[in-house]
Formats: structure tokens, C-alpha cells, sequence
């Protein structure tokens, strides 16, 4: 098996990473081996044991990486000085530009979560909830001054867009007739109409 096209040059971690994920997405969580895994990147199974515990936290990883990613920019884009409908319109947009960026790593954790262990489960369900969290807290906060409507269940309005979101992977071609900035500006704006007064 070839190895990862990072290279030799880039960090251990990465290297596993990228080959993780490729073979992943490739075969399957179910059907990629460890072995592939470090032949792919270049490594030894010891380098693997050494950053990654075993291949289940390889996984959680692949999903984890994209997330913290994606709360960095909402903490920032609910931060800024801006008004609340540019805030969160901007947000909305980002998940969906940052989802199709990594668009094997969300389609093979939504795939494959079920493999993860109850515990590691829950640690991702925790951080997913932080950030479906705070992006609701954009929503009710243009609620309060006003901006927007009250007439659908605030919850019901994030768990609608984030669906969307969700399955962009089932749908969306780069070679498709959009760009990943106008799905993203089309799924923002109907966001932001099913929220205007």
C-alpha cells in the first residue's frame, strides 16, 4: 500500500491521521486494518500506539479535529462586534464551508460512530452539544433584541440547519454545480428567513 501524501516530512500524528482517514473513507472504519493504517503513513504500529491508543481513537480524532475547529470559528464569528444576524449568518455559513472542507472526516464519523465505545460516545456527543449550544445562544440572543422571531422552537431551528449540514455529504459533488460558498450562503440564508419576524 502506498504511503500518506504528507510525506515523511510532516509530524507522526498527522501522517497516521491522513492515512486514517483516507483508508477510512476509502474501506470503511470496519474494514481498515491497523496495519494498513502504519504501512499507509509510513510508521510503525508502536508510533501508532504511542500517539493514538488504538484505532478506535483514531476515529474519534478524525471527528474530533473538525470540531475543534469549527468551535474555534463560532467562538470567534458569536464574539465579534457585529450585529447578531451578520453573527450568526456568518456561523451558519462557516459549518458549512469547514463541513465540506472535511468531508470525508464528517462522512465517516456520522458512518461510523456507532463503533466508538459508550464512553467515547459521549465525550463526542458532549462537544457537539457545547457547540449546538452556543450557536443557539446567537439565536436567542437575536430573539431577545427582537431581530428575531419567537414562532419556531429555537432547537428545532438549529437541529434543522445542523441536518442539513449532516448530510452534505450524502449530496454534495466539488464538481457539483455550486461551490461550497454557495451552499453555504443558500443554507445560511434559509437559516435566516425561517427566523425573520
Amino acid at each position: 500500500m502506498a504511503k500518506a501524501t504528507d510525506g515523511d516530512t510532516a509530524p507522526v500524528p498527522q501522517r497516521l491521521l491522513a492515512a486514517a482517514t483516507r483508508l477510512f473513507a476509502e474501506q470503511g472504519y470496519d474494514r481498515t486494518s491497523v496495519q494498513e493504517i502504519v504501512e499507509a503513513a509510513g510508521v510503525t504500529k508502536g508510533a501508532l500506539y504511542h500517539y493514538f491508543g488504538s484505532k478506535e481513537d483514531l476515529l474519534q480524532e478524525v471527528y474530533a479535529r473538525v470540531l475543534r475547529l469549527q468551535q474555534e470559528r463560532l467562538d470567534a464569528f458569536a464574539d465579534a462586534d457585529a450585529p447578531v444576524e451578520q453573527r450568526l449568518r456568518d456561523a451558519a455559513a462557516d459549518v458549512v464551508v469547514t463541513t465540506i472542507e472535511n468531508l470525508d472526516d464528517a462522512s465517516i464519523f456520522f458512518r461510523s460512530m456507532h463503533y466508538l465505545s459508550p464512553e467515547k460516545n459521549k465525550q463526542v456527543r458532549r462537544e457537539r452539544r457545547r457547540y449546538h449550544e452556543r450557536f443557539r445562544a446567537l439565536v436567542e440572543e437575536g430573539r431577545r433584541s427582537g431581530v428575531f422571531s419567537t414562532a419556531t422552537p429555537a432547537d428545532l431551528i438549529v437541529d434543522y440547519h445542523f441536518g442539513s449540514v449532516h448530510h452534505l455529504s450524502t449530496w454534495y459533488r466539488p464538481d457539483g454545480p455550486l461551490s461550497r460558498q454557495e451552499v453555504a450562503d443558500h443554507l445560511a440564508d434559509l437559516l435566516l428567513r425561517a427566523l425573520r419576524p
